[in-house]
């Protein structure tokens, strides 16, 4: 659109200004590449930060991150006095009488240590952890009944917000006004809008059809299952949470806990529950099974279960879990994932008789086995990845557990 010039000229260093503040922007941008660079060397240690699990209700964290230059100015020194200018030799150890630090007199000679801290949001964090384990997105496969407003703009109007303004369509209405009151001129083509010929977008609100999720969190909480147990699935539970959430608006979880039987719990209650009874892991999968039945239709809902234990179970009740699992959670769920914590005092064998009964026989079955916190960013690749060939086989292991 042209317009009169009315003999103003830009500031000579505009263009000067707009390429330090383009330079600037660029190197924020490289810094912030090559924080997330570090991030990713250390991702291991930071996704088993314990503390920053417990900052659930932030939206950023604060990460240390070790051996960093942060960008900084350096002032040429002149001939001036200043600080250090009075009397002494180079290389004189100074200090108070009477105010000794705590270490030992004199210099060292090791490099310190200079962590930065550094703000990521969680859902950059989570972004990182997809991209390194190569994470695959989820796919919704039922969207519910329940629809929100999702505003589309699709018609013109001739008020608005000048952040609307839609500046081919003023132009063309300030044209064809010009030529139907004959003062356009061809040989001197300038197009003035005035307040009439404005015209704006206008949106309006269309239903859009929602998905919804629900993920089940069970646990065995019997008296083989330790703190220790209970960390890593805490850890391994809530990066699984995290990237679900990632996919869906509306996520709900219910948590459910069992040693012989089964029953629902607070989240808060879910970690630090322990019984000494015996254990049924079909308990937690009929449960399970009946919660869906009566508040989540897989029609409307996406559904994730993960169940958490050491692996020792009633052997009596293997062909009840297995009938439950095959029968009623695998058709119904969008993923069933089963963790195993080593424990010393668990046989570690219900992992194994799984992958006997379903192993290959289910896409959507996921297994995998974490003996420390270490191997929790390998186990949230199994558990949520892409099946393939490098997926554990469990049933071509030799078996770990006791006789």
């Amino acid at each position: 659109m042209e317009q009169q010039n009315n003999g103003s000229q830009a500031p000579a260093n505009a263009g000067g200004s707009y390429d330090m503040v383009e330079r600037i922007e660029r190197d924020v941008a490289r810094f912030r590449d090559i924080v997330k660079g570090k991030i990713r060397q250390n991702l291991r240690k930071f996704i088993t930060n314990t503390e920053l699990i417990g900052r659930q209700g932030k939206t950023v964290v604060s990460i240390p991150v070790p051996q960093i230059e942060i960008p900084h100015f350096t002032y040429r020194l002149r001939d001036v006095g200043g600080v250090g200018q009075g009397e002494g030799e180079e290389g004189e150890i100074l200090w108070v009488e009477g105010e000794e630090g705590e270490g030992q007199r004199g210099a060292g000679f090791l490099p310190g240590l200079h962590p930065v801290e550094v703000e990521v949001t969680l859902e950059e964090l989570v972004e990182m952890l997809g991209e390194e384990l190569e994470l695959p997105r989820l796919e919704p496969k039922s969207f519910g009944q329940m629809q929100s407003e999702k505003p589309r703009y699709k018609s013109i109007r001739r008020v608005g917000p000048e952040a609307l303004r839609h500046f081919k369509r003023t132009f063309k209405q300030a044209l064809k006004r010009q030529l139907l009151s004959g003062t356009y001129d061809p040989n001197d083509p300038v197009i003035i809008p005035i307040h009439d010929d404005i015209r704006y977008r206008s949106f309006e609100y269309e239903p859009q059809p929602e998905s919804k999720a629900v993920i089940f969190f069970m646990m065995d909480v019997s008296g083989s299952m330790g703190d220790e147990q209970k960390e890593i699935v805490r850890i391994t539970a809530f990066w699984i949470d995290q990237w679900v959430r990632r996919h869906y608006r509306g996520v709900e979880r219910r948590y459910i806990v069992h040693d012989a039987a089964a029953r629902e719990v607070p989240e808060d209650l879910f970690y630090r529950l322990r019984e000494s009874g015996g254990t049924k892991i079909s308990s937690a999968y009929k449960l399970c099974a009946k919660l869906i039945e009566e508040h989540y239709p897989p029609t409307e809902w996406n559904i994730y279960a993960f169940h958490f234990s050491d692996g020792d179970n009633w052997e009596e009740d293997d062909a009840d879990a297995f009938e439950v699992l095959g029968e009623k959670l695998l058709p119904q769920v969008n993923l069933f994932g089963y963790g195993q914590v080593y424990s010393h005092w668990g046989s570690g064998r219900f992992l194994y008789d799984l992958a006997d009964e379903f192993e290959g026989e289910f896409d959507n079955l996921r297994l995998t086995e974490i003996r420390n916190k270490d191997e929790i960013l390998d186990a949230i690749r199994d558990l949520l990845g892409k099946r393939s060939e490098d997926q554990p086989n469990f049933r071509q292991r030799p078996r770990r557990y006791r006789a």
